[in-house]
């Protein structure tokens, strides 16, 4: 959702998923996928600006990649480790204790 203005000075909020194009003639004219057409005081420039900034602060943070040049063991090291769950035997049988056979 992005906030522009409308010709008359009036705040609007729209979502940017649903702008088909934007037009400069000689106002800022935005067709929406549904066909309705809203002209606003920005420019297109500007609408693009406030779109791109919108879907950024949506998907976070970008991965950066490692170069290509690090080996593929040395980039995958530096991942954080999940802790490993321990597998304790519940019996002594499971655990393979052959104390019971040496007497």
């Amino acid at each position: 959702m992005i906030w522009l203005t409308r010709l008359n000075n009036r705040p609007l909020v729209v979502n940017s998923e649903l702008i088909k194009f934007i037009e400069n003639a000689p106002d800022t004219v935005i067709t929406l996928i549904t066909g309705e057409k809203i002209v606003v005081r920005e420019s297109a420039e500007e609408v693009m600006t406030r779109i791109i900034e919108y879907r950024r602060r949506l998907r976070g943070p970008r991965l950066i990649f490692p170069s290509i040049e690090k080996p593929f063991e040395e980039v995958f090291d530096q991942a954080p480790k999940k802790p490993e769950k321990s597998v304790e035997p519940e019996t002594r049988e499971e655990a393979g204790d052959s104390s019971e056979l040496a007497g």
